[in-house]
């Protein structure tokens, strides 16, 4: 038995760790994860512990530099693009960038490549249009999804939360790919940084601390290769 449950509103890829990433009309789900999601990131070089990252938490205009494939389609031999707050067009290995980041961090800084994608957790961030809408209604004003930075925003009247433990297929059985819906997102003080502007609103986050028990979206782990396009229906499978 199957039922549709939605449709496929958004697909986002983010190739550098806590840069703005890009919009994807088709994405390639692999082993892993989105084909080029989280491919990059930078770390501290100091930092020893076993999250080195250079994230928006120390650098929050991070979220301003977005960050594309030259090829979209060969993301693990492509270069990557940054376009900097200014409109400036550089390559993710411009040594002005990475003088930059470091000065901003006041720390010595590097920059790493992993195929198989640098995540927090698992590979794979769903959210759902009316999960969202709660959370703003909650809150008592419009919140830019870009702040949760999830992969598949699912346009649908159920919560993200009700697919819990369940399998998701995308498109049809030829070439969909499926998901296991696995564990709610905690979250952090990225969600309170603007993407725009990079200014923190506190208030973003107690809302989701103290409403939403501190997860927004649901974490997936691929349970078939395959692609999810914009537009997709999306079923819960068997």
């Amino acid at each position: 038995m199957t039922r549709i449950v939605g449709h496929v509103a958004a697909l986002n890829r983010y190739p550098v760790k806590s840069m703005a990433g890009e919009q994807l009309g088709v994405a390639e789900i692999d082993w892993q994860g989105i084909e080029g999601d989280r491919q990059y990131a930078f770390v501290r070089k100091a930092n020893g512990t076993r999250f080195p990252w250079l994230t928006a938490r120390e650098v929050p205009a991070m979220l301003l530099h977005r960050a594309s494939f030259a090829d979209p389609g060969a993301p693990k031999t492509s270069a990557v693009l940054i376009e900097t707050p200014d409109g400036a067009a550089i390559s993710l290995h411009d040594p002005l960038l990475h003088a930059h980041l470091e000065a901003a961090a006041g720390e010595p800084v590097g920059l790493l490549q992993v195929a198989r994608g640098i995540y927090d957790s698992m590979p794979i961030s769903l959210a759902t249009t009316a999960s969202h809408a709660r959370i703003e209604a909650a809150h008592g004003c419009a919140l830019d999804p870009r702040r949760f930075r999830a992969n598949v925003v699912i346009e649908s009247e159920l919560a993200v939360n009700e697919w819990q433990g369940l399998r998701l297929a995308f498109g049809n059985d030829a070439d969909g790919a499926v998901v296991q819906m696995a564990d709610p997102i905690p979250r952090c003080v990225l969600i309170t940084i603007d993407p725009d502007t990079a200014a923190k609103d506190v208030r973003v986050l107690r809302t989701v601390a103290q409403q939403f028990g501190n997860a927004y979206g649901v974490y997936a782990t691929p349970a078939r290769p395959g692609l999810i396009r914009a537009g997709d229906p999306v079923r819960v499978v068997d």
